[in-house]
Parts: C-alpha cells; structure tokens; sequence
C-alpha cells in the first residue's frame, strides 16, 4: 500500500519561505503523477501544483504561479513544494497526493487515489 507523509508545515511570516515535503512508501509512486493540494477551513480542496512522472512536465494554479516550486526525487521518494512569498491566503493544510486517474483533469481531486495526513501552513499578516 502507498503512503504518503508530508512534513515541513509550520507558521510563517508574510513573504516567507516554506519548504514541504512528502515522502512516498510502497508500491511505485515514480510512475505517476504528483500532486499539492491544499484546504482552508469552510473552503474545498484546491489544486496548488503538480509533477509529471520523470519531473519533466510541472502546472499550477494561477494563485501559486511564480511563487511555489514543485520538484521530485524519485530515488529518495519525495515530492517536495517550495513556496515563498507566502502570503496570509496561502493559509491551509496541504495534501500531498497520488493521482491515478487521466479522465479527470490533474486540478480535480477525482483524479487522485492516494493521500497524505496533510502538514498546517499558517502565514501571518
């Protein structure tokens, strides 16, 4: 079985850095595509960004873009997010997940099978 554990949340200043990161375990996770997702309270789960198999190919959301860094290691097993300049509406868990599905966008959470615990990012204004 997969698993998936994301760590390196935390509080954080505005335009601060943070670096996530979510270490895989099990059956092959470096066939397949990785996402960040994230959630604050009362709002749903909402793309961040998104690697390809080999971390050639890379999205984001529009809200993330410039700012945050997806990046993997598939021998380490770990899919890493860098944000910086966070700011306060960056504010939410992050999920890191395994998307399984090609019928369904990578934006959709439908499209992913496997995820992790979630680590809390908080910015402060």
């Amino acid at each position: 079985q997969v698993q998936l554990v994301e760590s390196g949340g935390g509080l954080v200043q505005a335009g601060g850095s943070l670096r996530l990161s979510c270490a895989a375990s099990g059956r092959t996770v470096s066939s397949y595509d990785m996402g960040w997702f994230r959630q604050a309270p009362g709002k749903e789960r909402e793309f961040v960004a998104g690697i390809s198999p080999s971390g050639g190919s890379t999205a984001y959301a529009d809200s993330v873009k410039g700012r945050f860094i997806i990046s993997r290691d598939n021998a380490k097993k770990t899919v890493d997010l860098q944000m910086n300049s966070l700011k306060p509406e960056d504010t939410a868990v992050y999920y890191c997940a395994r998307r399984i599905r090609y019928d369904s966008s990578r934006f959709r959470v439908e499209a992913y099978d496997y995820w992790g615990q979630g680590t809390q990012v908080t910015v402060s204004s």
